[in-house]
C-alpha cells in the first residue's frame, strides 16, 4: 500500500447523512469473487440519475468525497471500500463515518476524515459552489486546508493505529511482517516437535 503524506484533490460533496454501504455498493457486487474491478458498482444506483454529483463532467478528476454525518453505515462489506479505492477515492470527509466502515478504509489507503459539523459544513458549501475548489489534507500532521471555504490546518480525528499504518503504507499484513523478527525468536525456542508459524512456513 502506498504511504500517505498529503492528499490534494477536488471533492464530491454529498450532502446526505447515512449513506450506508449498500448505497455505497448495491448487494449484487457480493457475487464477485475478485479483490479489484468495483468502481463500476461505486453508487451504481444513484448514478442513473443525470444529475447525481459524480455524473458531473467538471468534477471527473475529483478524489474526496464530503458526506453527512454517519457516512458508511450499514453492513461491513469490505467490498464497498474496495469500490471507493478502485473509483479512485483517496478520502473521505465527514462528521461522522461509522465504526467499522471507519476501520476498513485505512486497510485500503483510503483516508477516514473527521471534521466537526461546521467544519464540514464550510467545505461542502465551498465544493458545491465550486467543482473545482482544492482541499488539501497534511495526513501527517492529522490537519485540513480548503482556503475557498476559509478552512486552514484544521485539525481532523482518526485513531493512531490508522494514521500510523497510512503514513508508513502498511496494510494488515505488513503489519505483522514487522513483527517477524519477535516470531523468529519465539519460533526457534520452540521444541522442534511442535509446528512451525511464520511467512517461511506459509
Amino acid at each position: 500500500m502506498e504511504a500517505k503524506s498529503i492528499i490534494k484533490g477536488s471533492a464530491y460533496p454529498i450532502r446526505r447523512s447515512n449513506i450506508d454501504t449498500d448505497q455505497i455498493l448495491p448487494a449484487k457486487w457480493m457475487k464477485r469473487v475478485e479483490r479489484t474491478g468495483y468502481e463500476n458498482g461505486l453508487f451504481e444506483i444513484w448514478r442513473e440519475d443525470s444529475s447525481f454529483i459524480f455524473n458531473d463532467p467538471m468534477r471527473s478528476q475529483a478524489s474526496i468525497i464530503v458526506a453527512g454525518e454517519n457516512f458508511g453505515c450499514g453492513s461491513s462489506r469490505q467490498h464497498a471500500v474496495w469500490a471507493l479505492r478502485d473509483f479512485g477515492i483517496k478520502a473521505v470527509i465527514s462528521s461522522s463515518i461509522a465504526d467499522i466502515h471507519r476501520g476498513n478504509l485505512p486497510q485500503e489507503g483510503v483516508l477516514p476524515v473527521e471534521l466537526d459539523q461546521d467544519v464540514v459544513e464550510l467545505i461542502m458549501a465551498a465544493t458545491e459552489a465550486n467543482p473545482k475548489v482544492e482541499i488539501e489534507i497534511d495526513v501527517t500532521n492529522r490537519t485540513v486546508t480548503c482556503r475557498e471555504a476559509g478552512v486552514f490546518a484544521t485539525p481532523f480525528r482518526i485513531d493512531n493505529a490508522s494514521h500510523f499504518n497510512l503514513i508508513h503504507g502498511y496494510d494488515p499484513i505488513d503489519v505483522t511482517l514487522t513483527f517477524n523478527k519477535s516470531i523468529e525468536q519465539h519460533e526457534s525456542s520452540r521444541d522442534p516437535w511442535l509446528p512451525k508459524c511464520g511467512p517461511e512456513f506459509v
